[in-house]
């Protein structure tokens, strides 16, 4: 029986060269000379986070355009971050911001994805497992287009893994 699995999960070789040409970046700008102006990727265990640093609301804004720049450049899907945090002091007039690095299916976003497919009438099966979603169904045709209905319908840098006939 053929099945796939869908997955949110960002190319973190990918991201880890985005902060670097960023980093290199942001260190030969003439605008952030003798500033503290970088990023730094954290990794804790599962969560990745992204840490912005700048002497300013303004750069900081630069930091941020920045990254996004280099990001899209590598063909990562800025909708993985999650900017949503207010930037905070951290002694004298420095700022950081905190960017989440959205990874996993959370349940909620789940039960739409399987909903959504029960709603389409196609002759597929949809489980949560995890932080990931099995999609399997009799006929390859289905599967496809499943992928092309939560292409369109659902708003997050979807994948899909594991196709097996």
């Amino acid at each position: 029986m053929p099945s796939f699995d869908t997955v949110l999960q960002p190319e973190l070789v990918e991201v880890r060269n985005a902060v670097d040409q960023s980093n290199k970046e942001i260190g030969t700008r003439f605008d952030f000379k003798g500033s503290d102006a970088r990023v730094e990727l954290a990794d804790k265990g599962k969560d990745k986070e992204l840490t912005l640093y700048a002497d300013s609301d303004f750069q900081l804004g630069q930091v941020k355009d920045v990254l996004l720049a280099k990001l899209t450049k590598r063909n990562v899907d800025v909708r993985f971050l999650d900017d949503s945090a207010k930037p905070e002091k951290i002694g004298g007039d420095k700022l950081k911001q905190l960017v989440k690095l959205k990874a996993g299916i959370d349940a909620e976003t789940g039960k739409k994805i399987q909903s959504l497919i029960k709603q389409s009438k196609i002759k597929v099966q949809a489980s949560i497992q995890g932080d990931t979603v099995r999609v399997s169904g009799t006929k390859r045709d289905d599967l496809q287009a499943v992928i092309a209905l939560l292409r369109k319908d659902i708003d997050l840098p979807l994948g899909f893994e594991n196709f097996r006939d």
